[in-house]
């Protein structure tokens, strides 16, 4: 849309990656624009500045531009244009010029020692007709709309003046440039291009420039605001080319994605601390569990040991009772190697292509059954072991035994129950209680949970909780079936 601007502007119908590139911004704009350098010298007096100011460029060009205006230019044109000298962000004013009987919007800045100003005389714009009010009142309500929907700042780029066009004020809004409609040399640009980033963007910008192969410019980067701080960016321009296929203009669009990058950003850190916790809890289940199975070992089949080695040694010296002593040897360890094979079958289940995910919880509530008084029911619905492979059976089980764990440690529970079923594509676990419950809105997850959590998230599963104190507790498992880790 720019492009039709300027295009429109300058008479100019088409322009293409082989057509011609068309006159300098400078001379297609109609706001004025003349450059000074440090001695006030005029280096450049464009075609509109001639007309808003009756002053030709052939008789102000290597002329001070003070002598020739003297008598007539208004002190705080003065002092804006030194103020500019000493400041790299561009001034904005607007001031009466009493010589010309007229109000002057004007934007000047200084870049590498050259004063560079763009004015227009708004008193000039406010006798224009009717109708060319209108029509310029349409055009820039359409190109505000568009920006503000786009959040875009538009620009045109002449890269052999390396000059660019900022367009209807998006800079300014985005980015607080008070510049509308103005030019500014490339060099300004290049100055508010993050230090990390002006390497790459330039590095890469002259690559596809010089080889000329490609139409489109495209990166992203950060870009110094008028407050000092640094905005995330999108810019995009297309590359139009003469006759001799050498690129002579740019046109197109940046675009502030400071928030996006902050989402994307915000997004990681959640990943990362979700996973360090995930790690952290599957590292605290590993100690707990070795602590248990040590603990076993040391004060439950160490110490029966220990009286087994004793029994055999007493029966060495006791000829008498030896058969009683062998016996009674015997009997603990058939205790020890019982023990053994309960602690291995919790760690090491049968595998599902041998005994189903079924009979393996049917057979681990069955053992829990000799040891708890808690009641605790399986059921299935609608739902058979060729639904699950044999991974998703290990994890459901896993699941299974971990909450069972958790309701025998802390629900302080009578009954419970587990239920699997299906429905459509999706598997539904549901392991409740009658417990004490908790309030969740106020305890954190313990490592079990988090353990169950992240099982289902392999899957892309959902996980659940229902409980509230002194009414029991409810975890809803639902693993996608036709999801694989």
């Amino acid at each position: 849309m720019a492009f039709k601007l300027l295009s429109h502007t300058n008479g100019i119908e088409k322009k293409g990656n082989n057509g011609h590139p068309g006159k300098p911004i400078t001379e297609i704009i109609t706001n004025g624009f003349f450059t000074v350098d440090r001695n006030w010298t005029v280096t450049y007096w464009n075609k509109a500045a001639e007309k808003l100011l009756g002053v030709q460029s052939k008789d102000i060009v290597g002329k001070n531009l003070w002598e020739k205006f003297a008598a007539t230019i208004p002190l705080d044109f003065y002092t804006s244009y030194h103020k500019a000298f000493l400041t790299d962000i561009p001034i904005h004013f607007h001031e009466y010029w009493g010589e010309m009987e007229a109000w002057y919007d004007v934007i000047t800045y200084n870049c590498n020692n050259t004063l560079s100003v763009s004015f227009k005389n708004t008193t000039l714009q406010a006798q224009q007709g009717q109708y060319a009010q209108q029509q310029l009142k349409l055009l820039n309500e359409l190109y505000r709309f568009v920006t503000e929907l786009t959040n875009d700042c538009l620009w045109e780029w002449e890269l052999n003046c390396k000059e660019i066009f900022w367009i209807d004020g998006g800079h300014q809004r985005v980015f607080g440039y008070q510049i509308v409609n103005a030019i500014i040399p490339q060099s300004f640009w290049e100055s508010r291009l993050h230090p990390d980033d002006k390497t790459r963007i330039l590095e890469k910008l002259k690559k596809v420039i010089s080889e000329g192969s490609d139409s489109l410019w495209e990166d992203e980067y950060r870009f110094q605001k008028a407050d000092g701080s640094y905005a995330d960016v999108h810019d995009r321009g297309h590359i139009i080319y003469d006759k001799n296929n050498r690129a002579v203009r740019m046109i197109g669009a940046t675009q502030d994605i400071s928030e996006k990058v902050l989402l994307q950003k915000k997004l990681v850190e959640e990943r990362l601390t979700r996973q360090r916790e995930l790690t952290a809890a599957i590292f605290k289940a590993q100690e707990n569990e070795r602590e248990i199975i040590g603990k076993e070992l040391h004060d439950n089949l160490g110490q029966t040991l220990a009286v087994a080695r004793m029994y055999l040694q007493m029966s060495k010296k006791n000829e008498k009772n030896k058969d009683m002593y062998i016996e009674k040897s015997s009997d603990f360890i058939i205790n020890v190697m019982k023990e053994i094979r309960r602690i291995a079958k919790n760690l090491i289940i049968p595998g599902t292509h041998i005994i189903g995910l079924f009979d393996n919880i049917k057979n681990f509530l069955a053992d829990l059954k000799e040891i708890t008084p808690v009641k605790i029911e399986f059921h299935k619905t609608d739902i058979t072991e060729k639904d699950l492979n044999e991974q998703m059976q290990l994890t459901i089980f896993r699941i299974v035994q971990e909450q069972v764990n958790n309701i025998l440690k802390h629900a302080n529970a009578s009954e419970a129950v587990i239920h699997l079923s299906r429905q459509n594509n999706e598997m539904t676990l549901l392991i409740s209680d009658n417990g004490k419950g908790g309030d969740m809105t106020n305890e954190k997850n313990g490592v079990g949970i988090i353990n169950i959590k992240s099982r289902a998230e392999l899957y892309h599963g959902r996980v659940t909780i229902v409980t509230e104190p002194g009414r029991g507790f409810e975890l809803k498992v639902i693993l996608p079936l036709n999801r694989q880790v």
